[in-house]
Order: structure tokens, then C-alpha cells, then sequence
């Protein structure tokens, strides 16, 4: 059997501090990627130089560029740099398909040990290990749930990708597609194992701008998608107990909260937030592994891997 082609797909801007873990720790995996489109989202550092320097010894990095916009664009933005690099490819030559960002430092085995486990279970649309950061002299893990894959490193198995309808264009696209796995009876999933646990250079929920505006960005993400208010306090109260303390769950509160008192638009699809909603109280009451697993037996009947895609999912923009 031929062994299953992957292509990763990293948009980036300013990562010049970065850039070169991410780029030794992939290249050196013992499944590399069969082509890696790096988008690079109009650079202002020395993220360009960086990029090509690599891209003329090694084939399988192709370099996407894109104008500056004059800012980091998370959420949206970083989607948007995502489409760019998906455009680029057919991607009917791949089996998967990973976003990756480019402030990462990755253990060798990271793909090799995540597409055996997807090839053994053809349920697996999408998985991924855990981020650590570091503090000090030792790595802290994010404490990120089990029920979906990273946003930062998000391996898909290409059919499943389609079918979900690929990326929201908006703050909390790494959530919402999860959510849209398990409603078509695809497994979710992220495993804190040794051999997969990575180093995340710039901590989720930091953002370029501080933690506050991290972690407020993520409050408002979780009102977009449809989260209720007893499910955001409990997650708010949760992260209060991780760094940075306290303050990181009081901005989630009021990211959330401000959306919602300013009358902010969701995620337009009623069904998908009765889903999200159903979910969310049987995991306040049974646990999140303990739903989790619940839903994902109920959901086996509606897989169908062979399926035609999805359109794309509301709310994202024309491409």
C-alpha cells in the first residue's frame, strides 16, 4: 500500500522569531509532509528571508505571498491566509490536510504516530497531540480538551475536511469544526501522549497584544458560537486556575459578556448551536470525557465517509 500523502498548509505573518524551530522540527519528522505551503501574510520582519532560505533547499516547501494588510489579523484573518494556501493545491492529491502555524516545535514522530492512529480508526476526521508552554525551566501544559483537535496544529483527513465545510471565517473556527465533525458522526479528537505533546512557542490565548486581549478574544469566540452562559462561566472559572490566574478567566467573562450585551451577531446555523448547547449541559452535568464519548457512539449512525462535501459553513466568507 502506498503510504498516505500529507500536505500542511501554515499561514504566518512576523514569525521571525519562530519560524526556524517550526521549520527544523517538521522538516525532521519521520513522516514529513509531501508539500508544505507556507502563506506568508505580508511580513514585515525577516519572516520572508527566513522562508525562502529553507524553500531552495528543500522542494516540498512552496511559499505563498500575501500583500501586507498592515496588522496581524488573527481569527478571520488567519483563515483567510489559510484559503490562500488551500487555493494553491488540489487537494484531491492528499489524503490529509493540517493546518500548522509556524510557532511550534514539534516531537519527531508527531505526524507518523497521529496518521497511524487516523489509518487504523477511518472514523478519526481530525485529531492532534497537546501544547505545552514553557515557564521557566519547565513545560506547562495549555489544558486543552480531549473532544477536539488544536487549533494551532489541526490534522484532517481531507474527506472529513470537506464534508464539515471547512473553516468558519471568524474567531472560534477551531471549535466550531469539532462540533460539525461530531454531528456528522466523525470522531473529534487530541491525546496528551509524551510522543505528542509539543512545545507552543507563543502561548494560546496570549495574542500579539497580551493575555487580556487573548483570552477577551476567546470570551467573544465562545458567544459567536453559540456557547451558553452557564457553560462560559464554568469554562471562565476553569482557566482562572491557569496562567496567567484569575485574570485570564475575568477576560473571557468579559469578552463574552460585552458580545452579548452589545446585541453581536452568532453563528448562523440554529442547529448547530441546539447541538452545541445539548452537548455543552451534558458535560456540565456527566463530565466533558464522559459526553463526549456518549456522543460520539450515538453519532456512528450518521457517518458516512463517502458522502459528498458540505457548501461552505455559514458564516464564511465568499472565497
Amino acid at each position: 500500500m502506498s503510504r498516505p500523502r500529507l500536505c500542511l498548509i501554515t499561514p504566518c505573518r512576523d514569525e521571525a522569531s519562530y519560524a526556524r524551530r517550526t521549520l527544523d522540527s517538521v522538516l525532521n519528522q519521520t513522516q514529513p509532509p509531501d508539500l508544505w505551503v507556507i502563506v506568508d501574510d505580508g511580513s514585515t520582519d525577516e519572516t520572508p528571508e527566513i522562508l525562502d532560505s529553507y524553500a531552495r533547499v528543500h522542494p516540498c516547501i512552496r511559499v505563498v505571498r500575501r500583500a501586507d494588510r498592515g496588522a496581524r489579523k488573527v481569527g478571520p484573518g488567519v483563515i483567510d491566509a489559510f484559503y490562500a494556501g488551500y487555493e494553491a493545491i488540489d487537494p484531491s492529491e492528499f489524503d490529509y490536510v493540517c493546518k500548522l502555524d509556524l510557532d511550534l516545535d514539534l516531537p519527531p514522530r508527531y505526524f507518523e504516530i497521529l496518521i497511524d492512529r487516523m489509518e487504523a480508526d477511518p472514523r478519526i476526521g481530525t485529531c492532534s497531540g497537546k501544547p505545552y508552554f514553557r515557564q521557566g525551566d519547565r513545560l506547562v501544559s495549555e489544558k486543552c480538551g480531549d473532544e477536539n483537535s488544536v487549533g494551532m496544529t489541526k490534522l484532517y483527513r481531507r474527506s472529513c475536511f470537506e464534508q464539515v465545510g471547512g473553516f468558519v471565517r471568524e474567531v472560534m473556527w477551531d471549535g466550531i469544526d469539532g462540533h460539525r465533525c461530531r454531528m456528522l458522526g466523525w470522531v473529534a479528537a487530541s491525546w496528551d501522549d509524551p510522543d505528542l505533546r509539543f512545545e507552543h512557542l507563543r502561548p494560546m490565548g496570549t495574542s500579539h497584544k497580551g493575555w487580556w486581549t487573548g483570552r477577551s478574544r476567546h470570551g467573544f469566540g465562545q458567544y459567536f458560537m453559540g456557547t451558553a452562559p452557564s457553560y462560559m462561566v464554568a469554562s471562565a472559572l476553569f482557566r482562572m486556575t491557569r496562567p496567567p490566574l484569575v485574570v485570564g478567566g475575568l477576560a473571557m467573562l468579559s469578552g463574552y459578556f460585552g458580545a452579548m450585551l452589545r446585541g453581536l451577531p452568532r453563528y448562523d446555523d440554529p442547529d448547530f448551536r441546539r447541538f452545541l448547547r445539548s452537548y455543552q449541559r451534558h458535560c456540565l452535568l456527566r463530565g466533558k470525557a464522559r459526553t463526549t464519548e456518549e456522543y460520539d457512539h450515538r453519532s456512528a449512525s450518521r457517518w458516512s465517509p463517502d458522502a459528498p462535501a458540505s457548501s461552505p459553513v455559514p458564516g464564511r466568507s465568499p472565497s
